[in-house]
């Protein structure tokens, strides 16, 4: 066990540095592509560093496509030190994590921000004489509230218009110390409130976090702009449009971005597994539900469903980005496609997801059919950025089809898709993980009904007298 141990620490710390490095050499490789020079890509990731950034803001839009790039690698390298640093055991949760971390880094999640965080999360370890280095997955899901920290720094109102000037950007020193309060609140009230959200959905949305931090964040924004009376600087839904640079689309760069690292972990995992997919069939009828994959399949085969998974989620947004008018391949689309890899090591994969896709699909449809019989414009579609965001999120519902049948994933993904841009208002778009409350939301709806109608090992009956 001991040695089991040491490998899937040392697989996950391996994955932080691949993915790290990955997107250091693309955001290298973007310049060139670009033609922007060094002082180009930090010029426009300052401005990252130094704006507000609530849903959706895209850096590549904000900044540039390699200043984005450049945010997420370095953002993952601090994450892979931390991961290096650590001791004990690994979960997959810390795979999670991680990647939580570097895909919001294309739209609301930057090296400034995600640290105020951190630093309460470390401020509660200290205090319960827990270890920070045992509960990484725990700091890296707090980075969740960093786009308040950015309005607290950057735009929200102050009581005194103090103002300092550091590197041309004027900020209010009060808002420093609004941040460090911020900060140990969260730090403090989000371990509390996690394990219970667990226990709310039973384990069937992955994206457990979502949940939590998008309960936690509906409070802190109704106290800082509702019950304030402080107005919204920035419209809740921002047009997100389809972008080309000197003739080519990011949908080619991100593109082949995503199968180069696809085909290196297929080929890694090929290698490892003794030259074989052999077991990967097993994988796929996993459930995924409270699934590990590393340890119940080994370091090979998850490898293997890395990178067939995000081949799969891949191909799924290419498809509708080309059928449907929508949002290109904007810093968010590039982002979302590596939060869906968040549980490639821990439940998710291409069988238990591909009904979650369908259930999208399936509103979308009937939308459209709707809407064109009444002769309404068509309100949204599968390319709608927010849908394809809420799509990303919805796969951590995958244990539902796993567990229930493909239909009760269809459902799930329907159910999911229904109210995946609405959740956002009632954050102000300040949680970077509202499609993980979408899909806590939807499992809280779905599993009484399951409860009720379908029959299963795990039903809740009456508890009261």
């Amino acid at each position: 066990m001991s040695d089991l141990r040491h490998d899937i620490n040392n697989v996950i710390r391996r994955m932080g540095i691949f993915m790290s490095a990955c997107l250091l050499a693309a955001s290298l490789i973007a310049a060139v592509v670009m033609h922007e020079s060094p002082s180009d890509v930090f010029h426009a990731w300052f401005k990252i560093l130094t704006s507000p950034c609530p849903l959706v803001t895209d850096y590549f839009r904000l900044g540039s496509l390699s200043a984005a790039l450049f945010n997420a690698g370095i953002c993952g390298a601090a994450c892979a030190v931390l991961l290096f640093i650590r001791g004990g055991k690994f979960r997959p949760s810390v795979w999670a994590g991680y990647f939580l971390v570097i895909a919001h880094c294309f739209y609301g999640l930057n090296f400034l921000n995600m640290w105020p965080p951190m630093v309460g999360f470390f401020i509660y370890c200290r205090l319960h004489k827990l270890r920070f280095r045992d509960n990484l997955d725990w700091a890296m899901f707090i980075t969740s509230f960093a786009p308040f920290f950015s309005e607290i720094l950057f735009r929200y109102p102050m009581p005194y218009d103090v103002r300092w000037s550091v590197f041309g950007v004027r900020f209010d020193p009060l808002s420093c110390i609004a941040c460090l309060l911020l900060a140990v609140f969260v730090g403090f009230t989000l371990p509390a409130i996690l394990p219970g959200t667990t226990k709310l959905h039973r384990g069937y949305n992955l994206y457990n976090g979502g949940l939590a931090t998008g309960l936690l964040g509906l409070f802190i924004y109704a106290l800082m702009f509702k019950t304030m009376g402080v107005p919204l600087e920035g419209p809740l839904e921002i047009e997100n449009p389809v972008y080309t640079a000197h003739g080519e689309s990011y949908m080619l760069f991100g593109s082949v971005f995503f199968i180069v690292v696809s085909l290196i972990s297929i080929c890694h995992g090929w290698y490892i597994n003794g030259k074989s997919f052999r077991g990967y069939s097993m994988l796929l009828k996993d459930s995924g539900y409270r699934a590990n994959f590393l340890k119940d399949y080994g370091l090979g085969l998850t490898w293997i469903n890395f990178g067939l998974y995000c081949l799969m989620m891949l191909a799924y947004f290419d498809i509708v980005i080309l059928l449907t008018e929508g949002a290109g391949f904007t810093g968010a689309t590039f982002g979302i496609i590596l939060a869906a890899m968040t549980f490639a090591a821990g439940g998710q994969h291409p069988k238990n997801v591909w009904p979650i896709l369908i259930g999208y699909a399936l509103l979308s449809v009937g939308v459209s059919g709707i809407s064109l019989m009444a002769g309404r414009d068509i309100p949204w579609t599968l390319s709608t950025q927010g849908y394809m965001n809420g799509l990303a999120f919805a796969t951590g519902l995958c244990p539902f089809a796993g567990k229930f049948g493909w239909k009760t994933g269809v459902l799930a993904g329907f159910i999911s898709a229904v109210m995946c841009t609405t959740t956002s208002a009632m954050t102000g778009g300040f949680v970077l993980y509202n499609g993980g409350l979408t899909a806590g939301i939807t499992a809280l709806i779905l599993l009484p009904l399951l409860d009720t109608y379908k029959t299963h090992s795990e039903k809740w009956g009456r508890t009261d007298d």
